[in-house]
């Protein structure tokens, strides 16, 4: 199975701008902090993740603006994994971008419908960024 993760650096711009110095981006930290766990995921099902070079991801961002990807390929997982690594992926996501941001709001602790995770993203990027 390949894993493609991503984070819309452009989109969370309002929320990270000046929030990060010589380290990385909050919103790239983020990602690769979940990717991280991921990966912790994958061992503890039994499954074996392989990290991937190159842009095997290429396409699946839905827009032109600035993206940062990371591939994984997952060997002898089941297809049930699928789910709970979607939902992990997308809760952590923001509680580690806001982690490595050093900002603190309550964020949801299950997934949201896609429309509402867009909304409630959206009202932080006002908050914290006045967008």
């Amino acid at each position: 199975m390949m894993y493609c993760s991503g984070v819309n650096v452009s989109r969370f711009g309002p929320i990270t701008r000046g929030r990060h110095g010589i380290g990385a981006n909050p919103s790239v930290r983020g990602l690769q902090l979940v990717n991280l766990g991921v990966r912790d995921l994958v061992l503890a099902k039994g499954a074996t993740p392989k990290a991937i070079r190159g842009d095997v991801c290429v396409g699946i961002a839905p827009t032109t603006d600035t993206w940062y990807t990371e591939a994984l390929l997952i060997e002898n997982a089941l297809g049930s994994f699928l789910d709970g690594l979607i939902d992990y992926a997308v809760i952590n996501l923001p509680l580690k971008i806001f982690n490595a941001s050093m900002l603190y709001p309550p964020l949801p602790d299950k997934l949201l419908k896609p429309d509402e995770l867009q909304g409630f993203l959206d009202g932080l990027c006002r908050q914290y960024g006045g967008a």
